[in-house]
């Protein structure tokens, strides 16, 4: 036990409890409470999580630009190359 709290669990505590005093009352004097921390953090995950869905509707958009103007290119290609092949001669998956 001693190994894990870095000396005798009971004196840690204590002077845990006399550090977060302490710090509990600079923040208080900053005018800062525990809600403010936490809706601080809450806030900050929400904002993290808002942006992975902001990032992948970027990228989709970017997709549909991008597919706009290539898909209608291949599938015009595709045709073109159908049309021009003679009727008698095999495909390439045919050969």
């Amino acid at each position: 036990m001693n190994a894990f709290f870095g000396g005798p669990p009971a004196a840690v505590l204590v002077r845990l409890a006399i550090v977060s005093l302490l710090v509990g009352f600079i923040l208080s004097a900053m005018g800062l409470n525990p809600l403010d921390i936490v809706n601080s953090l809450v806030r900050f995950v929400r904002h993290i999580y808002e942006m992975g869905f902001d990032a992948i509707e970027w990228i989709f958009r970017y997709f549909l630009l991008g597919a706009v103007i290539v898909v209608p290119i291949w599938f015009v290609t595709r045709l073109w190359k159908t049309m021009s092949r003679p009727s008698g001669s095999p495909s390439r998956r045919d050969a």
